[in-house]
């Protein structure tokens, strides 16, 4: 059996994602598809809108045949650590191919802007590292950098997210000789960065965020025609269970407390926390009435949206840089494995011999840095739950089975 992986959030699952897995077994000719997909925080520092298990849920019901944890460690990190996590966790898979939406649509331009780079890479890191002692932010100026070193004028555009995630993926693939083909599918219509809800069938995962935020009462039902019948179900049923939707506001009470009631050497101990942040995070913490409102303050033309939004999910979660960089050093010790369809239940065994790791059905509670982080941030992730059905799931979250279609 021939598999595709694909790296994803489902934050949530919609009608742009269904197009991708179709077109990722299509153009590759793949029996089954692989996703390895974050688990409760994101690569741009959010907690995920429902949990894991919901949108593993979604994944299976939409053409998914197998779901892996993208780990904490890896989940809510830059690009490049991000996408090195998925495709080594998506190499121990035993995929053939790896299939990634992207503006650019065209997989040559990425493996040759892999290759150029590879010959001026001193070069580039001296361009970044000068631009950001100027104050410009990394992915301004990681974005400059590549423009500065352009030998082609088709070389790839970095200013777009999907673009630079695919790069990662390219380069992640080529740095760990793994024996995997990439290929690419072009976005169709909604720009990643879209905020308002088209009235076609396809729109950016942030417009339908946008819409479920702004009108809890209406959001869904105004979303209804971006995504598949089984998504629209089941955030209909997590909304009714939990009484919410997860956004960083249902975290700011205890972000507060956090920033508030830490020495500024623990606010510095942080991962991410760097260049003298924490004075900046405590001060302008002091007259924060949200965390949008905090966010706005804190946003400087040095640090993005994203990655301030980052440093928040690590001090909401605790995460030093001494953790962070233990993990990184350390290599995988297992997969947790969140679903599976019969399909995806007959290749895991057809393959078992040729996996490395352990792939693990329930949470592996243990010494290892990497479940102590995952363990971490799940607890707080469902911190936000009502008291009685958050101890309730706490419990269930070691326990649980991967999710199976009914």
């Amino acid at each position: 059996m021939k598999a595709v992986g694909i790296v994803v959030e489902y934050n949530p699952f919609h009608n742009g994602h269904l197009y991708h897995v179709t077109e990722a077994k299509k153009q590759t000719g793949a029996d089954l598809v692989i996703a390895v997909m974050s688990g409760s925080f994101l690569q741009r520092g959010e907690p995920a809108l429902c949990s894991k298990w919901h949108r593993t849920e979604m994944a299976l019901a939409n053409g998914v045949d197998l779901v892996v944890e993208l780990p904490y460690l890896y989940s809510t990190q830059k690009a490049e650590l991000f996408a090195k996590g998925a495709v080594t966790i998506l190499a121990e898979m035993g995929v053939d191919f790896l299939n990634f939406g992207s503006e650019a649509g065209e997989i040559e331009r990425f493996t040759s802007l892999v290759e150029t780079m590879e010959q001026h890479e001193e070069a580039f890191n001296r361009l970044v590292k000068d631009r950001m002692k100027e104050g410009v932010s990394y992915p301004r100026a990681t974005a400059e950098a590549f423009t500065q070193l352009q030998l082609d004028p088709d070389t790839l555009s970095l200013q777009e997210p999907n673009n630079i995630l695919g790069y990662h993926y390219v380069k992640a693939i080529r740095e760990g000789n793994y024996s995997i083909q990439a290929s690419t599918t072009p976005r169709q219509q909604a720009h990643y960065h879209e905020q308002t809800l088209p009235q076609t069938a396809i729109a950016s995962a942030t417009s339908i965020r946008q819409a479920l935020r702004k009108d809890k009462e209406s959001g869904l039902s105004q979303t209804k025609h971006v995504m598949p019948e089984a998504t629209f179900r089941l955030l209909i049923n997590y909304q009714q269970t939990y009484t919410l939707l997860h956004t960083w506001e249902h975290y700011f009470p205890l972000l507060h407390y956090k920033v508030m009631a830490s020495p500024l050497e623990s606010l510095r101990a942080c991962y991410e926390c760097e260049e003298g942040l924490e004075y900046r995070v405590k001060e302008m913490m002091m007259t924060a009435v949200s965390f949008e409102d905090w966010m706005t303050k804190m946003k400087t033309k040095r640090y993005t949206w994203t990655r301030l939004q980052r440093l928040a999910t690590h001090l909401l979660t605790n995460t030093t840089k001494e953790e962070m960089k233990a993990g990184l050093a350390t290599p995988l010790p297992y997969i947790r494995l969140l679903g599976m369809t019969a399909a995806g239940q007959r290749y895991l065994n057809d393959t078992k011999k040729q996996r490395q790791l352990p792939l693990v059905t329930r949470f592996p509670k243990g010494e290892a840095i990497i479940a102590k982080l995952e363990e971490r941030a799940t607890a707080i992730y469902l911190s936000a739950l009502p008291n009685r059905l958050k101890a309730e799931q706490i419990q269930q979250e070691f326990k649980r089975s991967p999710v199976r279609p009914h």
